[in-house]
């Protein structure tokens, strides 16, 4: 929201106040608190008829600053509130000097100034970071009543900012503005299904506004040397992150509003959907998975879309007796074949269903002021929405849930959640506006509990559409519904990049698109690139995904990537861990992994799929490729091919092949099998030495999977001397090789026996 007309003039019913200076700087409780009158104090008359500022400083961990701005300090907090962990204040250093205050936690410190014009400055590693300045803090009187505080930080010469959850334009934020309210807006517009209200910058940190409901973001758009956040209301709390890198930044931030769950190794196999309004029954899913098994295509998960459910009744959690009949034994003849079934849901109930007489009496649907249901009509005829802020309502809505686990479900798709109306009244009284997009969180969390306290932790998976702040800890969410066109592939993309800058860790999208149906090179395409994501899933609208239905080559590539992907779970699998452990996501933009190389900051038709493969999908029709390679010299993955940077690349690539680079200096770990998900990825890797340099020494961690899942991951030290590398297993089972590619040559793949403990590679062993 911009509150000036130009640089000079404010906009016509705005009226803003701004601190004049910081009159007063006390600390107390690990805080220090600033009183920031709007205009000079000289002298005891000034003091009256005088609005102030109270701007308050304190720290939830190190290297984070809590910022909060208050007006009028007396109003009630309804809530809700993101839920942040660790401690509320932790110690901090405190210095109250002649010219400025400074408060200091970790390696960050905020200087108030004292001087006759407000300056705000966070400072780390000796230079500043960014700036609060002259009419930087703003609180706003608007003539139609409303009030609204605003903050501005400064952007360096250069300075980028990425994130602000999942946003399919520009990967650079710079000149947007961007409102953080959830939308079912489909993938080719300014909306979002997961808005985050975090950014990063190439400056060393990240800010967090600790505000659910609308915040406004004017990136470098209303002032182009400031980035600006403004809610309505009398307060305002944000969160400085420090770096330095972006990678750092993820960690903090994820570590403050919660890290992405462990996910079951079987997710990251294909998941096969129904589509959305195809006819289909037991015997059309049946044939698909027998065309999968007679095709050779791996398939991990068959999924159900809407009308597992009767028309009309979304949702009553009954199977649709005229297409399935026997449900209970349907689940159980899918996971003989070694398959998972997951299910499509929503928070909605129609008023057709059984469900909504019984939610509405029990007062489980959110209501209006006069005590009615809230109702409408689009997408459910006089369809209510699920109250999770009553405890009741979200058990029983799980409960149903319950039971279907029971039969045998083993994932839900938790679609919608961002349609939520502010003219209703919920049951713990929070402010409609807050709720709109804290719900996404609410209804996730409850789903993807109670898949923790039934399957256990590190077996619960959804595929969920809507998020905000601290939904990354329910994954996977996917980017929604796009068209089935190369644009649409590369807008998905630059979703998928933006979310994982907003510490999601997983992210999947519709292969082929799911509105229309794809040419048949568009889904080719599109296969290599979601199969190369970390997680993969076939869906459309009103057409089939399996790969037949287009031809005989679709199918070759769908089994050559799915057997690619399985292949690479050694590595993926560790990866995976990353995005649970540190924040790290999967799929990571250029920026994320090269923070320093400026030809990669604003790259976003490519990614780093974890730290060592580069995946630039095909975004066109005649097979032109060109994506950007870092410095040093990249190896293909397959092919062998070697390319040196940094510099970009243009290259024609057959329909079976995209650039999927190895960074140099990089171990990718190799499976022995690539028929499923999940196995014993040390029992027979092979380790793919790419380009290592001379004299380093590179540790490499297999996590185990299958049967002996639980059991330490092998490590393996892989050191290059010379003309010769060694390589040094601790825990690594079975029999296990090394295959290097080394000065520009493939050297001869050495394979060791059970009990092996080392081997030397050399460029001319037989």
């Amino acid at each position: 929201m911009k509150f000036t007309d130009g640089y000079w003039m404010v906009r016509e019913g705005m009226h803003p106040l701004h601190p004049a200076e910081a009159y007063d700087i006390w600390s107390a409780d690990d805080a220090m608190t600033v009183y920031a009158p709007t205009s000079r104090i000289t002298k005891r008359g000034d003091t009256l008829n005088r609005p102030v500022i109270t701007v308050t400083y304190s720290s939830p961990m190190p290297d984070v600053i809590r910022v909060r701005i208050e007006h009028h300090q007396g109003g009630l907090d309804a809530g809700p509130s993101f839920e942040l962990l660790g401690e509320d204040r932790v110690p901090v250093e405190i210095a109250l000097e002649d010219a400025r205050g400074v408060l200091t936690s970790g390696g960050l410190s905020v200087h108030v100034h004292r001087g006759p014009a407000w300056r705000v400055d966070f400072v780390a590693d000796g230079r500043v970071l960014t700036s609060s300045l002259h009419k930087g803090i703003g609180v706003v009187d608007a003539d139609d009543g409303t009030h609204y505080v605003h903050e501005q930080l400064s952007l360096g010469v250069g300075e980028l900012v990425y994130g602000l959850g999942e946003r399919f334009g520009a990967f650079v934020k710079n000149g947007q503005s961007v409102d953080v309210w959830n939308a079912d807006g489909g993938t080719s517009s300014e909306q979002a299904y997961k808005n985050v209200p975090f950014y990063l910058t190439t400056g060393g940190y990240g800010v967090f506004v600790n505000q659910p409901e609308l915040v406004s973001f004017e990136v470098g758009s209303e002032l182009t040397s400031r980035t600006q956040f403004s809610v309505e209301g009398q307060s305002l709390e944000y969160f400085v992150i420090h770096g330095p890198d972006p990678k750092e930044i993820l960690r903090r931030y994820t570590a403050l509003t919660g890290r992405p769950a462990r996910v079951p190794r079987w997710s990251h196999g294909l998941w096969m959907s129904t589509s959305f309004t195809t006819d289909y029954d037991e015997k059309t899913v049946n044939d698909f998975v027998q065309g999968m098994e007679d095709r050779e295509v791996p398939l991990s998960v068959v999924h159900f879309d809407c009308f597992w459910m009767r028309e009309l009744n979304w949702v009553d959690f009954e199977w649709d007796p005229r297409t399935f009949p026997d449900p209970d034994g349907m689940l159980e003849r899918l996971k003989e074949r070694g398959l998972r079934v997951c299910v499509w849901i929503n928070p909605y109930v129609a008023q057709r269903s059984p469900l909504f007489a019984e939610g509405a009496e029990r007062g489980y649907l959110v209501k209006r002021a006069d005590g009615s249901v809230w109702q409408w009509d689009r997408w459910q005829a006089g369809m209510g929405l699920v109250d999770f802020t009553n405890p009741e309502a979200t058990a029983w809505f799980t409960g149903h849930l319950d039971r279907l686990l029971g039969m045998g479900v083993d994932a839900f798709k938790t679609d919608f959640g961002e349609r939520i109306p502010t003219d209703v009244v919920w049951h713990d009284g929070s402010d409609p506006a807050r709720m709109h997009n804290y719900y996404a969180y609410l209804y996730n969390k409850a789903v993807f509990d109670l898949l923790v306290e039934r399957r256990g932790e590190g077996e619960a998976v959804v595929f969920a559409r809507s998020a905000t702040a601290g939904g990354q800890q329910f994954p996977v969410h996917w980017g929604g519904d796009c068209w089935s066109t190369y644009e649409a592939m590369a807008e998905s993309l630059r979703g998928g990049l933006s979310l994982s800058m907003s510490g999601f860790g997983y992210w999947s999208h519709d292969i082929g698109g799911f509105e229309g149906t794809p040419d048949p090179t568009v889904f080719k395409r599109w296969t290599a690139f979601g199969l190369l994501s970390s997680h993969s899933r076939l869906h459309g609208s009103d057409s089939y995904r399996v790969p037949w239905a287009f031809d005989t080559e679709a199918v070759d590539l769908m089994r050559k990537f799915t057997r690619l992907k399985l292949a690479l779970m050694p590595y993926l699998a560790r990866v995976a861990d990353e995005a649970h452990t540190d924040g790290l996501p999967m799929m990571r933009p250029m920026v994320l992994e090269f923070p320093g190389d400026r030809g990669a900051a604003t790259v976003d038709t490519q990614y780093m799929l974890g730290d060592a493969l580069l995946v630039a999908p095909v975004f066109s029709p005649d097979g032109t490729a060109e994506y950007y390679v870092p410095e040093g010299t990249w190896t293909h993955l397959e092919t062998g091919a070697q390319v040196t940077g940094p510099r970009w690349v243009r290259e024609q690539h057959a329909v079976d092949s995209l650039p999927l680079m190895v960074r140099p200096g990089s171990v990718v770990p190799m499976g022995a099998r690539d028929d499923v998900p999940d196995y014993d990825y040390a029992d027979g890797v092979l380790l793919r030495v790419v380009e290592p340099a001379d004299g380093t020494s590179t540790d490499v961690l297999v996590p185990r999977g299958g049967d002996s899942a639980g059991e330490p991951p092998a490590r393996f030290t892989v050191r290059r001397s010379g003309g010769s590398v060694e390589v040094v297993a601790d825990g690594a089972p079975g029999r296990w090789g090394v295959a290097v590619v080394a000065d520009g040559a493939p050297w001869p793949v050495v394979w060791v026996g059970d009990g092996a403990r080392s081997v030397t590679a050399l460029p001319d062993l037989p």
